[in-house]
């Protein structure tokens, strides 16, 4: 084998098959990255590494870390139109429990997937915050209290998006034992009726 052919030192040995394969590659070890580091300590170079490929990948296809960011976390698994129709698809005294069942669900299935890069990102990346306000306030909980609350619709949504924020940072980013491994159905069994009360019952 000549020099040239001679794999380099750290990098992937062979070649990925496609263009694409490369950016799901970076996609998905963007998300990891940003997920153990927040923002500001993912590195371009850090990501290129663990997708395996060079660092100059990154600028190709997303022309630098705050392109690729918003390509990886702020994407949320979520169609906000789905999602509502989902929720309110059952007696509303149970409700609480099905907002909670169901982003248990979701998140379970990645793992947190972007939740845990977007909270360990907002003290450094005015996006997103901006993206989970945006998101879990706006365009679910706002529209489910509306549906379904007395008065304040506001502040109630603000209080179901707070719970639903630490059962995150307790289940994905903290990882509290037992919370982080406890099974959906007992969590939602558990957390619901507090979230139940935001929803629709006396806040006082």
């Amino acid at each position: 084998m000549s020099t040239a052919e001679q794999p380099t030192p750290g990098k992937r040995r062979g070649r990925r098959p496609g263009g694409q394969d490369t950016r799901a590659a970076l996609l998905d070890a963007a998300r990891q990255i940003f997920s153990e580091s927040g923002y500001e300590g993912a590195t371009v170079r850090a990501i290129a590494a663990r997708a395996g490929v060079d660092a100059a990948m990154v600028n190709h296809w997303f022309g630098g870390k705050e392109a690729l960011f918003g390509q990886a976390v702020l994407q949320l698994p979520f169609d906000p139109a789905e999602l509502l129709g989902q929720l309110m698809d059952g007696p509303v005294g149970d409700l609480g429990e099905r907002i909670v069942r169901r982003f248990l669900t979701v998140w379970d299935a990645t793992d947190g997937g972007a939740f845990p890069a977007l909270v360990r990102s907002i003290a450094s990346h005015e996006l997103a915050a901006l993206s989970l306000r945006d998101f879990l306030i706006r365009h679910v909980l706002e529209n489910v209290v509306k549906r379904v609350s007395p008065d304040r619709p506001e502040l109630r949504a603000s209080l179901c998006a707070s719970q639903m924020v630490g059962v995150g940072m307790g289940r994905y980013v903290a990882k509290f034992e037992p919370f982080s491994t406890t099974d959906v159905e007992t969590l939602a069994a558990a957390i619901g009726p507090t979230l139940q009360r935001y929803l629709t019952g006396d806040i006082g």
